[in-house]
């Protein structure tokens, strides 16, 4: 730290409780009481170097008053800077430093200690070390930046934390090799003892990182008003967004502690060690804080990380922030919703009026911000070209992310017996049918939800399941709710009717699939030499897949046997409960036997009849190694 020594007489000052004595060996003849403290003094050094203490003196004397006493109470930064200044009219030595030289400048400018009174008075003195030292210096500007809290109004009328604000903000803007001493990593100018050299001699100095993050823990020591005039005053020099919201993060982690709650101790930064010796701040202070950083950060959107932004929502709901600061943070999150994790919407329900473990409502919202802004940029519905391609497709992909983001919570909140019905279907069904191109993750959920409320009525149950496409689920997805026992009757019956369909397209391929591998044999017989190794390896694999293949269509053919058998004694059951098969087709809803169990006989008759195939091919033989044979 830069510092100038002032004085050259040895130290005469000595403190008794409240009250401090010149010990020059003369009787006091002035006490100047300064807050509690009384300085005895003598009237003619004081005289000779402040203008107001002449001023005061000569009155008390003109009054004939013994014992002269004047009162100063409004001495800026109170006794520690008159006693500065009072050493300064003795000659006594002391240290004007970064951290001391803005109390005494403004002590100086409140006693007139100007050049008119005297010759290299304190006023010219602070002016040269502040503008000539500290200004030039990126540590000396933040701790006289620091003192300033202390005297702000006077500081603010001197031009001091104008001055303070913009050299900080200019360095801030400007690569940090460009001021002060050489600042680098690592390199071969440096020293043994990790010293920086300065043209081959060691300069003392440690060297610095010059990262465009250098300054971000510098700047959060500053008070809030203070850091505001700074991050503003870098914007208007033109700083990226990126950086002021880097600076805002490190601020916020700093001074909000709840922001650093989700991290384990071990993974929280050496640099935040020494916040722990500051004064924890009140709850009304960390709500100002967070509302405005709220209104410092920026609005476009990706530019602020969502893991920042979910961070000042829970803390926000935590200190129980305005409505207006909890809307802009959901708003802002809504904007980059596709950028979000699954982790980060688990908000905990910190609500006394709902006893649901997470708060959904917050999320509703966020997604409802989320998908007004993606139909007023033209995220809606995309419709079809003449060849039948979705028009649009790339506005999809964050919708898409976010029906299965969405889909993830759902699943993850699920088992919460406390969430009503009506709220999990609303947020289920807030997602747009185009979004979801399988219903797999939305089917779990409902699963999941269903399990943890069995207490349901079938009515409930349907209208759950009818927010799913039983078309958009996949065969392993089919497979499963066709055997799950939670499902409504109608459900599993239309499941198993669409599985049939995508069993039969499977096979189908199967069949297209082989045709094309007969025919491509002469093709793949006529391949040179040097690719026949390859070729004969990748038809080994591909013929071990035909067999698992195989071998697993065999067996759910045998399932199929199993169920259609099953469906048929049901249904002659049904019938005899009934007073004919008219009402069994009331019952369901449908017709189940022409289109379920002829669907059940056809792919059961396709799939022997795909086997039969598969095997004839398979046991046909290689009649030369050039001539490649797949089994299927």
């Amino acid at each position: 730290m830069a510092c100038v020594k002032l004085g050259s007489k040895s130290e005469s000052f000595k403190r008794q409780g409240r009250a401090w004595f010149c010990t020059t060996g003369l009787p006091s003849d002035i006490t100047v009481e300064v807050g509690e403290m009384s300085f005895h003094l003598h009237k003619f050094p004081l005289l000779s170097k402040s203008g107001l203490l002449e001023k005061l003196i000569r009155e008390k004397s003109d009054e004939g008053e013994e014992g002269c006493v004047v009162e100063l109470p409004d001495v800026p930064a109170g006794a520690k800077a008159f006693e500065l200044a009072a050493k300064f009219c003795y000659g006594v030595k002391f240290e004007m430093t970064s951290s001391n030289v803005v109390y005494l400048r403004c002590a100086a400018e409140y006693l007139q200690m100007t050049e008119e009174i005297a010759e290299g008075n304190l006023i010219s003195l602070t002016e040269n070390f502040f503008n000539q030292v500290v200004l030039r210096s990126w540590k000396d500007s933040i701790k006289a930046l620091q003192t300033c809290d202390d005297v702000l109004p006077q500081a603010e009328e001197l031009q001091i934390v104008k001055r303070c604000i913009d050299s900080l903000a200019i360095k801030a803007c400007t690569d940090p090799n460009m001021f002060g001493w050489p600042m680098m990593e690592s390199g071969p100018r440096q020293s043994p003892g990790g010293s920086v050299l300065w043209n081959g001699i060691s300069t003392g100095a440690r060297p610095r990182n010059s990262n465009s993050d250098w300054w971000y823990e510098d700047v959060s020591a500053l008070s809030l008003p203070l850091y505001k005039k700074l991050i503003s005053i870098m914007e208007f020099r033109g700083i990226k967004q990126e950086m002021i919201v880097g600076s805002l993060n490190f601020y916020a982690k700093r001074h909000l502690p709840a922001l650093n709650r989700r991290q384990s101790m071990s993974n929280i930064s050496n640099r935040f060690a020494s916040t722990t010796l500051l004064a924890m701040p009140s709850e009304d202070e960390q709500k100002h804080l967070l509302e405005e950083i709220d209104r410092l950060l920026p609005l476009q959107k990706g530019m602020t990380p969502c893991k920042l932004l979910f961070g000042l929502l829970r803390t926000a709901i935590i200190l129980q922030a305005s409505s207006s600061c909890l809307s802009n943070l959901e708003r802002r999150i809504g904007m980059q919703l596709e950028q979000a994790t699954l982790e980060d919407l688990l908000i905990p329900n910190f609500s006394d009026s709902t006893e649901t473990l997470y708060d959904v409502d917050c999320v509703r919202r966020i997604l409802d911000h989320f998908l007004a802004i993606d139909q007023e940029t033209g995220g809606a519905s995309p419709g079809l070209a003449e060849d039948g391609q979705l028009l649009g497709s790339p506005s999809l992909i964050p919708i898409t992310t976010v029906s299965k983001l969405i889909d993830g919570y759902l699943a993850e909140v699920a088992p919460d017996v406390n969430l009503k019905l009506p709220k999990f279907h609303s947020l289920a069904a807030a997602i747009p049918d185009y979004a979801r191109p399988l219903d797999d993750g939305l089917y779990r959920a409902i699963d999941i939800y269903l399990k943890a409320h069995p207490w349901l009525t079938e009515s409930e149950r349907e209208e759950l399941c009818r927010l799913m496409d039983c078309q958009k689920l996949s065969l392993e997805a089919c497979t499963h709710a066709a055997q799950n026992e939670r499902l409504p009757l109608r459900v599993v019956v239309q499941v198993l009717f669409f599985e049939q369909l995508q069993l039969r397209s499977s096979i189908a391929g199967c069949f297209f699939m082989s045709d094309n591998l007969d025919n491509s044999r002469p093709l793949i017989s006529g391949l040179p030499v040097s690719g026949e190794g390859a070729g004969w390896a990748s038809a080994v694999r591909d013929n071990q897949v035909l067999k698992v293949s195989m071998d697993s269509m065999r067996m759910r053919v045998a399932e199929l046997e199993k169920e259609c058998s099953s469906m048929k004694e049901e249904i002659e059951n049904l019938g005899r409960e009934k007073s004919g098969w008219s009402g069994v087709r009331g019952k369901l809803g449908f017709g189940i036997k022409p289109q379920i169990c002829s669907a059940q006989e056809g792919s059961v008759s396709s799939g022997k009849f795909a086997i039969e195939k598969l095997e004839k091919m398979q046991d046909k033989p290689r009649k030369h190694k050039k001539q490649l044979s797949i089994d299927a």
